[in-house]
């Protein structure tokens, strides 16, 4: 697998670097016990929740590739939301007194 596209300025900074990141990448989307498309969907959650948009649109583009769905999608990125979300509602409660 190849860098994707907003870290191969990392190329000429710091190739050596940048050939370990490469590898990693290989190794984290590698056939193994997770078939392709539950990855993609993994990854496109993930990306979501980190806020990159441009990796959201590189794999929902790939997750179309592979036959899933746009309810797919959409069922996926709704757990995303929720997971995410959950944590800054619990957070806020720390705005409140704690009511016994």
């Amino acid at each position: 697998m190849a860098l994707p596209p907003f870290l191969t300025a990392l190329e000429g900074y710091d190739s050596t670097f940048a050939q370990e990141i490469e590898k990693i990448a290989s190794l984290s989307f590698q056939e193994n016990s997770l078939d392709e498309r539950t990855r993609t969907l993994i990854a496109l959650a993930l990306d979501t929740v980190l806020g990159a948009s441009e990796g959201v649109a590189s794999l929902a583009s790939q997750a179309r590739q592979l036959g899933i769905s746009d309810q797919e999608i959409a069922d996926t990125l709704r757990l995303a939301y929720f997971t995410s979300g959950c944590s800054v509602l619990k957070t806020s409660f720390a705005a409140f007194d704690k009511k016994e």
